[in-house]
């Protein structure tokens, strides 16, 4: 079987993306029902870190461990990746030892190098491009929502991210229109545009760049924001909470999209910059279903790329 990789929802076509979220789907039914299958019995999975992690560090864990595996944590105090030892030689030498790797890195160029050396999976826990996990999971929860993807209209306020730019691709890849509202200096990579409108024309989907927050959201059926300060930019924060004040996700902007739609932010959430406490706590928010779904996506994810490795 030819070794796959999870690095980037742009790399996978959507039949075998649609088959993960049914996949996912399938996993949390049987968990709930009792427990999920031992499908990763004696499986091992690294999971490497350069960054601080709550919901994927404790995802990753505990899906690993209701699939009958088990995970090994691996901080930045244990491996500097490039710095005490190479990116190449920690993946041949994690090869040896475990049945996957998933890492969460700074630079999207670490973990491409790690897949290019290792001989078993790599799953991009995060990076500084992408963060394709988290989009499944919220694929997962828009699904489940709303019993269809295909025609959906999803709006992204604030900072052209690393979570804009996967859920582009992901829109694109589904069918669904991606109307993103934000200032000037702020907005998505062009490459990730292009690419999202080329998948959107094969999907009847459709991409839309506004700076208008108010015309991004109206009418849509999910509205999405995240952190305006990612980590490492922590010396412009002042100058992003200014700049991106008027994207924040709040009762107002909210009731643009309507009754119908939900408010998601994939957390850590800055409650009073980017999203306020009546939305992230109010009647329309999945946020807490988006994070749990982080478990039963990643379960999929693992149980495509491992069980038959």
């Amino acid at each position: 079987m030819m070794l796959k990789h999870f690095l980037a929802l742009s790399e996978w076509p959507t039949d075998e993306l649609w088959h993960i979220i049914k996949l996912a789907e399938h996993l949390k039914l049987e968990l709930r029902g009792g427990g999920n299958k031992p499908i990763l019995k004696n499986k091992i999975l690294a999971l490497v870190f350069q960054k601080p992690s709550l919901r994927t560090r404790v995802s990753f864990d505990v899906g690993m461990k209701q699939l009958g595996g088990d995970a090994i944590m691996l901080g930045p105090q244990e491996i500097g990746l490039g710095k005490r030892e190479s990116i190449a030689d920690i993946a041949r030498v994690l090869s040896g030892y475990t049945h996957g790797i998933m890492a969460r890195v700074f630079d999207h160029a670490h973990v491409v190098e790690m897949a290019e050396y290792a001989s078993v999976p790599v799953i991009n826990g995060l990076s500084d491009a992408w963060h394709p996990c988290q989009a499944m999971a919220d694929l997962l929860t828009i699904y489940e929502h709303f019993g269809r993807l295909n025609g959906l209209k999803m709006a992204y306020v604030g900072d052209g991210n690393n979570m804009a730019a996967s859920l582009s691709i992901a829109a694109a890849r589904f069918g669904m229109g991606f109307s993103i509202g934000m200032p000037d200096g702020y907005m998505l990579p062009e490459e990730v545009i292009d690419r999202a409108v080329e998948l959107a024309e094969e999907s009847d989907g459709r991409i839309e760049l506004v700076h208008d927050p108010v015309a991004a959201v109206r009418n849509a059926d999910v509205v999405y924001t995240d952190t305006w300060v990612s980590m490492g930019q922590e010396n412009e924060t002042d100058k992003r909470r200014e700049d991106l004040r008027p994207y924040q996700l709040n009762e107002a902007l909210l009731a643009q999209a309507g009754k119908h739609a939900i408010a998601m932010h994939c957390l850590p959430a800055h409650r009073g910059d980017e999203i306020t406490d009546a939305v992230a706590d109010g009647p329309q928010s999945v946020i807490f279903q988006q994070a749990e779904n982080r478990l039963h996506a990643q379960k999929a994810i693992l149980v495509q790329l491992m069980a038959n490795h």
